[in-house]
């Protein structure tokens, strides 16, 4: 009888789907991690044998299930386990079913070996138990996985749409800025005060208009580098800095700007980048102190420096603080999003975003970029 020769071959038949499985490239796993295969299924397919060889044996499809599947049992319980089991090691969907199919190997060699005999019913027996057991392994094993890739994907998206309401909230921050600037001054706006209310106002025009074509392609695929000059980069960027510096009561200092240098790059991304690392100085430096923007060119990069007097990062801070909706200081006004956006659009213009933690004093915020040279006129 099969039950017999299973019985009393187990160890026989567990060594050689070890042996089997050692043999393929996979992950380390342990005999306890992997309880719910081999050894579970074999005990399974045991009852199962006896219990049709009894005057009930459709009492064995509550272990085994019918043929077909489609009903609850206990080896589809295991198998099920098993699967989730493999996935969180991170195997294939083809270790799953290999290691029912090297029992099932196993099982015929070792017969043929030793001459024994089965009946054609404990065959079919066999087969409907491997059929169900992989089954209900292989569509644990999507289902988790497939669980966990609408998870990565949902937290994607999230990531996105928080981007894109920190971006809103900085062009709408700026434009009423501008707006309060103008009404209070009796400010003339076709002067630079008017000019950084238009382009904050185009600037939402643009962020709205590059999330909808977001929706059908990736924004990488829409960066188009160009060569722009770094000086008049730099003023324009001073011009709306200014305004948010006023309204942290802290000073702004930018350094002169050889007008020879150039940069090859996304000049939004890059003016959104500088435009977030400068919010997040004037947001933690201290009172009436000065946030200073340098930039200078240095062998074959270009560096952009912005130096704040928070008086320091917590241990550990300069790891995590690129990080999104990390937030490091006390004040949690924003979403913890602005750094994040910055190293994205630098890294985009292949640049780098570093800090340097000046204990005591404050940060160095510094954007390298390959260096140009900016077209003669």
């Amino acid at each position: 009888m099969m039950h017999d020769f299973l019985s009393n071959n187990y160890d026989e038949l567990t060594a050689r789907c070890r042996e089997k499985v050692a043999q393929r490239p996979a992950r380390k796993a342990t005999a306890e991690q992997l309880s719910n295969g081999v050894p579970m299924f074999l005990n399974q397919l045991i009852q199962t044998l006896i219990l049709e060889q009894t005057s009930t044996p459709m009492d064995s499809r509550e272990i085994s299930g019918p043929s077909g599947g489609g009903a609850v049992s206990v080896m589809g319980v295991t198998a099920a386990t098993h699967g989730r089991d493999l996935l969180k090691l991170g195997f294939t969907v083809d270790q799953v079913v290999h290691d029912y199919g090297d029992l099932c190997q196993a099982i015929t060699d070792l017969a043929y070996e030793r001459d024994a005999p089965f009946f054609v019913d404990e065959f079919r027996t066999l087969n409907r138990c491997l059929d169900n057991a992989i089954a209900d392994a292989v569509t644990e094993f999507s289902y988790q996985r497939d669980s966990a890739i609408s998870d990565r994907l949902l937290a994607a998206e999230n990531t996105r749409f928080g981007f894109f309401a920190h971006e809103l909230r900085n062009h709408l921050g700026t434009a009423t800025l501008a707006f309060v600037a103008a009404k209070t001054g009796n400010l003339n706006l076709s002067g630079a005060t008017g000019s950084v209310l238009e382009r904050s106002l185009n600037g939402l025009r643009d962020l709205i208009t590059t999330t909808l074509e977001e929706v059908r392609t990736k924004v990488e695929s829409s960066v188009q580098p160009q060569l722009f000059s770094v000086a008049d980069f730099i003023t324009e960027v001073k011009i709306a800095a200014e305004l948010t510096a006023t309204s942290y009561q802290c000073n702004l200092h930018v350094t002169d700007v050889d007008t020879s240098l150039a940069i090859k790059g996304h000049r939004d991304l890059l003016f959104s980048a500088l435009a977030n690392l400068l919010q997040n100085a004037f947001k933690f430096t201290r009172p009436e102190t000065t946030v200073t923007l340098k930039v200078y060119g240095l062998a074959d990069r270009i560096l952009i420096d912005v130096i704040d007097h928070c008086g320091g990062l917590p241990a550990g801070a300069a790891d995590k603080m690129f990080t999104p909706y990390t937030q490091i200081g006390n004040d949690r006004t924003g979403v913890g999003l602005g750094l994040s956006i910055a190293r994205h659009g630098v890294e985009l213009c292949e640049g780098l975003l570093t800090v340097e933690d000046r204990p005591g004093i404050g940060c160095v915020f510094t954007i390298s970029l390959p260096r140009h040279a900016q077209a003669s006129q």
